[in-house]
C-alpha cells in the first residue's frame, strides 16, 4: 500500500496497544515509523530493473525478521524514553505495527515474500489497489481525533481500525462474486482460461479488471457491480508464448513469469526482447514492462533489464474510471483511442 495508509496503520496500531500506558503522540509517531521502515528497501538499487521489482517486498517484508527486529526496536524506544518499565508493551505495539504492514500488502497483487527464509514465493491476495481512500481515512481519522483528544480518541482509533478492517473483509468478498461472474461469462463465450486474476481498478473496489490467461494467449475484461448485466465484454491478445519458450534461459523473464504467478506477455520488437507483468496497468500500458535487450547484446554476458513501462492518460483515465465504475458500458481509454 502507500506510504500515507502504512503511516496511519502502524500509528492506529501501536496508539490501540499502547493505550494510556505512554503519551498517544508518542505511540503514534512510533507506529508510523514501524510502518514505514518495511519499505525503506525501495531505495536499494539492485543494478537491474527487473531485479529492483521482485526483491521489493523481501526481508524486509518478511514476518520472520521483523519479529525479530521488533524486541531491539523496543529496547529503544523505551530507552530514549525512560519508560524501561514499558518494554514488553513496546515491543509487543512494535511488533504489531510492523509486521501489519506486510500483511496489508500482502493484500495488494503485486507480491509480497511474507515468508522469507523459509520460501521466496510472492504472496499476493489483490483485493485492494495500492491507494484506496476508503481503507485509509477511517484510520487516518481515528489516529488524528486519538492524538487531539485522547479523552474520545481511543474509541475512535478502535473505531477506525474496526472499520478499515472490515472494508478488507468486503473487498475479499467482492472479490470472490467478480470471479464466479467472470468464470461464468467466460464459460458461455466459449473462451478458455488456465487462471484467472480479479483485481479492483484503481481507488475502489467497485469496478475490477479481469485477466484470463490461456495457453496463447489472454483476455481483459472489466465488470462494475453496478453493471445491468453480468455479461463482460472480453478482448483478446496474444502472450508471445511461442517466443517465450525460445528464451526460457534469459533470467529476466524468468523471474517476471515465476513473480508474476504466469501472469505476463512476451514480446519482440526490432530485434529487443521485452517482458510485461500484466497484473499491474490495462492493455495498452502497464507499468512495468521491460526492455531485456537484443540476443547479440545478451550473449556478450548478464545485462541490466531496463523499465520501460508506461502510464496511460490520467485524466483520460480518471473520466473513464468514475463512468464505468457507475455502470456505463465503455471501452478502456487505450482501446478507445484507437
Amino acid at each position: 500500500m502507500d506510504s500515507l495508509t502504512q503511516i496511519a496503520l502502524g500509528s492506529a496500531v501501536a496508539v490501540a496497544t499502547m493505550g494510556r500506558r505512554t503519551a498517544v503522540w508518542k505511540a503514534a509517531a512510533w507506529g508510523a515509523v514501524a510502518g514505514t521502515l518495511p519499505d525503506l528497501d525501495a531505495f536499494i538499487d539492485h543494478g537491474d530493473a527487473v531485479l529492483n521489482m521482485v526483491l521489493h517486498r523481501g526481508e524486509s517484508h518478511a514476518l520472520f525478521f521483523l519479529t525479530l527486529f521488533a524486541p531491539l526496536m523496543a529496547w529503544l524506544v523505551s530507552r530514549i524514553h525512560g519508560e524501561g518499565a514499558l518494554f514488553k508493551r513496546w515491543w509487543l505495539a512494535l511488533w504489531l505495527a510492523l509486521i501489519t504492514h506486510p500483511l496489508l500488502d500482502t493484500m495488494t497483487v503485486y507480491g509480497t515474500q511474507l515468508l522469507l527464509p523459509f520460501t521466496n514465493h510472492p504472496f499476493a491476495v489483490g483485493s485492494v489497489f495500492i491507494i484506496d481512500l476508503a481503507y485509509t481515512l477511517p484510520l487516518l481519522i481515528g489516529v488524528i481525533v486519538a492524538v487531539a483528544s485522547p479523552r474520545i480518541g481511543f474509541k475512535a482509533n478502535a473505531l477506525g481500525l474496526l472499520l478499515s478492517s472490515a472494508y478488507l473483509v468486503w473487498s475479499v468478498i467482492a472479490q470472490q462474486h467478480v470471479t464466479q461472474v467472470a468464470r461464468a461469462s467466460l464459460q458461455r463465450q466459449g473462451i478458455a482460461a488456465e487462471r484467472v486474476l480479479v483485481t479492483p481498478a484503481p481507488f475502489n473496489t467497485v469496478l475490477w479488471r479481469v485477466v484470463a490467461m490461456g495457453a496463447d494467449g489472454y483476455a481483459e475484461g472489466y465488470h462494475s457491480l453496478l453493471d445491468a448485466s453480468p455479461e463482460i465484454e472480453w478482448r483478446r491478445y496474444d502472450n508471445g508464448a511461442a517466443l517465450g519458450q525460445r528464451h526460457t534461459g534469459v533470467d529476466g523473464l524468468r523471474r517476471i513469469a515465476a513473480f508474476s504467478h504466469g501472469y505476463y506477455k512476451v514480446d519482440e520488437r526490432d530485434s529487443r526482447l521485452f517482458v510485461t507483468d500484466l497484473r499491474m496497468g490495462q492493455e495498452p500500458s502497464y507499468i512495468f514492462r521491460f526492455d531485456l535487450g537484443t540476443e547479440a547484446e545478451r550473449a556478450n554476458g548478464p545485462r541490466a533489464a531496463q523499465l520501460v513501462g508506461e502510464r496511460g492518460d490520467l485524466r483520460a483515465g480518471m473520466a473513464w474510471l468514475w463512468r464505468r465504475m457507475l455502470g456505463e458500458p465503455l471501452p478502456p481509454p487505450g482501446m478507445s483511442a484507437r
